[in-house]
């Protein structure tokens, strides 16, 4: 029985805690605006792909 009085305890707790970084986050801006992550995220990974170096054949033709 104590070990179940231990385990909602400590789930009570992580929803606090839970709780308390949403209420931070939400103060803080963080979630002014989630699409941009996303665009940041397709643009670097085209950036990599336009700014990598083509590779150059060897003289037998071959890759």
């Amino acid at each position: 029985m104590e070990l179940t009085w231990i385990a909602i305890l400590a789930s009570l707790s992580m929803a606090l805690a839970a709780v308390c970084i949403f209420i931070f986050a939400v103060k803080k801006d963080y979630f002014r605006d989630i699409e941009e992550t996303k665009y940041q995220v397709f643009w670097s990974d085209l950036e990599e792909l336009v700014d990598s170096p083509k590779e150059k054949p060897n003289a037998s033709g071959k890759h």
